[in-house]
Parts: C-alpha cells; sequence; structure tokens
C-alpha cells in the first residue's frame, strides 16, 4: 500500500500539499469521485455501452473502505446493474471499461448488503460532525486511490472545490482542496448515514463556532436534550441571536429554554425587532410576557407593533444581507472575492447588479450562470434585465405571489426609483417566519 504519510487532517482549515498533485509511484492513481460520476460504462470486447455511472458501491472496512462494485441506474422502469469491482478492466479519461457478463446478458441488479456503502447516496452532500454532534462542513466530493486492480476510499473533500468538479468546470478549481482522511471520518453506521444525513467527525473541532448560524441551528436541531443545552449555552451572544433567528420554531421553543435571564438580555439586544417578534411568536403566551420585560420600554413597543401585523411588510421582513457589484466587475474578479471569506450560503444564489453612484438595481445574475462563465467576462454581461422585485410597502400577500409565480429563490426589495434596499427570501415567506433586518 502507498503509505499515505502526507497527512492533510490540519484541521478544517488546513493546508497540506493536494494529495492528487503529488508524485504518485507507478501504478498508483488518485482521482475524485465527482470527476467519475455520469462516466460511460463500456465493455472490453464489443464496447457495447453499458449506461453511465450512478454510484461507487464500497465495503466499510479497516483501514479504508474498499470498493464492492458500480452501481448502474437506468431509469425508465428498467433493473439497475451491480457490476462486480473485480470485473472492472480499466478507469480511462473517456470511459469505464468492463469485461462483460457471462451470456452477454446484463448484471444482477443492485441488493444492499450490510456493511456497503454508495458514495453518492449516503456520503456526497451530507454533513460532517464532530463527535459531540456540533455541525462543521460538507462532503462536497470523496478522494479514491486506485491501485493495482483496487480502489479504496481515503479522504473527504470538504471544499467547493467538488462543486466545479461535478459541474466539469476544472478550470475554476483552486489548488487547495480542503481533505479530512477517512480515518478520522466514520458513518454512525448505514442507516444512521442514510436516515439521519449526518456523517460523524471522530476529532472534535474548535470550528463549529466558526460556523454560519443556518449551519448551527441545522446541527442544534438533531442533537439531544442534553448536547443541545451544551452547545447553545456554550455560544456567545451573537452567535447564540444568529442561532435562534434560523432556528424552526419547535427548536426556537427549546432553545429560548436554556437561557438564563441575564444572557437572554444579551441575545435579545443583538436581535432585530423584527426578529424578536419572529421569535416570540414561537412562544407560548406567559414566555412572551416574561422575554417583553427584558426590552426597553421603545423596544418592546415596536416588537409588539410588528407582532400585531398580520400582514407584514417587505420593508419589514426582508434582509440586507445580499451580494451586491457594479456591471464592470469580471466573473473571476468575483469568484475570487466569493472563495477569499466565508459567507452564509444562501446567501448567494444571485448576485444583485446595482449602479456604483446610488445602487439603482440594473439586473441579476444566477450564480449557476456566474460559475459556467469565462473569467473574464464582465459581470454586466451575463445579467437578466429588468428584474423582478418588489416595493418596500409591499404586503407579505404580494410576496408570496411573485414567489409562485416566478419560483425565485429571493426577491430583491425596491424603492420608488428602483434603489435596492434588500431581498427577502422564498423561504422566509413560505415557512411564514420573518426575515432578519438590520
Amino acid at each position: 500500500m502507498y503509505p499515505m504519510n502526507h497527512d492533510t487532517n490540519q484541521g478544517l482549515g488546513g493546508r497540506a500539499t493536494p494529495p492528487d498533485r503529488m508524485p504518485m509511484p507507478e501504478g498508483y492513481r488518485l482521482q475524485f469521485f465527482s470527476a467519475l460520476l455520469d462516466r460511460v460504462i463500456v465493455t472490453d470486447a464489443e464496447k457495447r455501452r453499458i449506461g453511465k455511472l450512478t454510484d461507487m458501491v464500497f465495503r466499510l472496512s479497516e483501514p479504508f473502505p474498499e470498493a464492492v462494485g458500480l452501481y448502474v441506474e437506468h431509469g425508465k422502469g428498467l433493473p439497475s446493474e451491480l457490476i462486480p469491482w473485480d470485473r472492472v478492466v480499466e478507469i480511462d479519461d473517456a470511459a469505464i471499461v468492463i469485461a462483460g457478463a457471462e451470456g452477454g446478458g446484463p448484471y444482477p441488479p443492485f441488493v444492499d448488503q450490510k456493511g456497503w456503502i454508495l458514495l453518492n447516496e449516503h456520503l456526497m452532500g451530507r454533513t460532517v460532525l464532530d463527535i459531540d454532534g456540533r455541525r462543521t462542513e460538507v462532503v462536497n466530493d470523496i478522494h479514491l486511490l486506485h491501485s493495482r486492480g483496487r480502489m479504496i476510499l481515503v479522504h473527504v473533500d470538504i471544499s467547493f472545490n467538488g462543486f466545479f468538479r461535478r459541474w466539469h468546470l476544472p478550470r475554476l478549481v483552486s489548488p487547495r482542496d480542503r481533505l479530512i482522511s477517512w480515518r478520522y471520518v466514520q458513518p454512525f453506521s448505514l442507516e444512521d448515514g442514510v436516515s439521519k444525513d449526518v456523517v460523524t467527525l471522530s476529532v472534535t473541532r474548535e470550528h463549529a463556532m466558526e460556523l454560519p448560524s443556518e449551519d448551527l441551528a441545522d446541527a442544534l436541531e438533531v442533537l439531544s436534550g442534553d448536547e443541545q443545552k451544551a452547545m447553545f449555552s456554550a455560544l456567545d451572544p451573537e452567535k447564540a441571536a444568529g442561532v435562534l433567528v434560523e432556528a424552526e420554531p419547535r427548536a426556537k421553543r427549546q432553545l429560548i429554554a436554556f437561557l438564563r435571564e441575564e444572557k437572554a438580555r444579551l441575545v435579545l439586544a443583538r436581535m432585530s425587532a423584527p426578529q424578536i417578534a419572529d421569535l416570540l411568536s414561537s412562544l407560548p403566551h406567559e414566555k412572551v410576557t416574561g422575554m417583553l420585560q427584558l426590552l426597553p420600554l421603545p423596544r418592546a413597543a415596536r416588537v409588539k407593533a410588528i407582532m400585531s401585523d398580520a400582514e407584514g411588510l417587505a420593508s419589514t421582513l426582508m434582509s440586507e444581507k445580499y451580494l451586491s457589484f457594479t456591471k464592470e466587475i469580471h466573473c473571476g474578479d468575483i469568484l475570487r472575492i466569493l472563495r477569499s471569506a466565508p459567507r452564509e450560503h444562501r446567501n448567494i444564489s444571485y448576485l444583485y447588479i446595482v449602479a456604483a453612484e446610488d445602487r439603482t438595481l440594473l439586473g441579476v445574475v444566477d450564480l449557476r450562470d456566474l460559475v459556467a462563465a469565462r473569467e473574464d467576462t464582465r459581470v454586466g454581461d451575463l445579467m437578466v434585465s429588468p428584474v423582478v422585485s418588489a416595493e418596500l410597502d409591499s404586503l407579505r400577500a404580494d410576496l408570496e405571489v411573485l414567489f409562485a409565480k416566478y419560483q425565485f429563490r429571493m426577491l430583491p426589495i425596491v424603492d420608488a426609483h428602483d434603489h435596492l434596499w434588500g431581498i427577502v427570501r422564498n423561504r422566509d415567506i413560505t415557512k411564514g417566519s420573518k426575515a432578519e433586518s438590520s
């Protein structure tokens, strides 16, 4: 076995020489699973096309999981096929070559077995948790070592590079992968991995507190009461406020129960009046009364006014957390800006193009169009204009109609002169909660 002594597990932000860029002994090859997905599978004799790779099946074993076979899903009601790994002849850049099934027919359908794991189904996109249940990152790709007829799983990649590889955009892939050795990553079990959508990281990570509030809220919702209390109590007031904004109503009620009065006062001080109103709308009446008493009288009055406003205006519901650029900036520059600092991923579905002098809304660019464009393309050449938007005095019902009609993830909020003031998210309207505002 090739010695994997270039340990890339230097913390979630660690940087080591990416192993797929290191010199490899003859007969060894490192590959990313995302690059193999959808690759054509052909037989070695008549080059008959079997289909495209849907998934890969691995057996959980020590020290690394080992490939069992290739999973091919044909769709249209046709049965799947499991091609045993010992029938794989070659994996090249164009196709996966296999030995045909005996008799020339199809291979038998996939039947799950204990100790097996499917990379796409059970690992890709799964949340990586530390041993205390704190959410850290997402598995965006899987690093495989192919050597002398065997293939093993050696790392998971939590960088954004997996996204680009899967979209077949290699020119956008950063040379700085973020790999965690499989030695530190184990699924709870195959069944838990499927039902809980999580993978556990077997060493504690201090980086959990640096994660976006939305991610921490999701993690807290899957923890037991004691674990949930311990983690939430450890958050500083600003992070705790952000988590309360993002949590679902049931989780809000649970988390509020953990707050002592003095910390509750500090947390509320870091929330806007609309955010507090949304929080209190999830609580029983007696708890609402107690929380309002922790607020200064003018602020408490505003919160009550918002809670009594059943319709809600866009100016109340909007968030000022969005991305905007002038039309002259190039796509490559924007991508470098996005990679340069951690950002809440829900804020980068769209990029809004504005005039530099007065923030007049000129157009909008979908993130998917951005990553597919040439780096020297001006973002103004990609933008869609005019933009579907709502005005500051639009009612919640108006926003619901726009979201239902256009199925956008966000709507920009403008004034009568098309100056951009903020955005409203579809999920905040459809789930009935008020979005954050400053």
